[in-house]
């Protein structure tokens, strides 16, 4: 029997990010997005078995980083600071192949921009400067 290969890396996903419909270009990182739900359970009388009545969906938001341009991204921190509790954002993310192609389909987030975060400063770091973005999901992602 053959050695099935279709395992893969955090580092083979490709992830953009569009608010209000212009895109904002590929993102480094992202975490979150997860689908939970609540968790409802009830107890019958007379020492029955415990029920699982299910419970309302509930999406993780996204956190999204990158490194900072400062070209691109300076040039629209205004865009994303205004944009910051109402900016309509999709985030696409993609498996790779391991030559960097595209591979099945896409998972799709939307939802609201809840927060920007621009790089911390200081003198002493030599760190890559990160900009970060969260996103406040609507609802379940969709596999298109």
């Amino acid at each position: 029997m053959a050695v099935r290969d279709s395992g893969t890396r955090q580092d083979t996903f490709s992830v953009i990010v569009q608010l209000n419909g212009n895109t904002l270009g590929v993102w480094d990182k992202k975490t979150g997005g997860e689908l939970d739900s609540d968790d409802i359970k009830y107890y019958p009388g007379a020492m029955a078995k415990v029920q699982s009545l299910g419970g309302r969906v509930t999406p993780g938001n996204l956190v999204l980083q990158r490194l900072y341009d400062r070209q691109d991204d300076h040039d629209k921190i205004n865009t994303l600071f205004n944009a910051v509790g109402r900016g309509k954002v999709k985030v696409t993310q993609r498996p790779l192949d391991l030559d960097g192609n595209g591979y099945g389909k896409r998972i799709v987030w939307t939802g609201k921009l809840k927060r920007v975060n621009v790089p911390d400063a200081d003198s002493e770091a030599t760190a890559a400067a990160l900009i970060e973005i969260e996103v406040s999901v609507d609802g379940a992602p969709v596999a298109q």
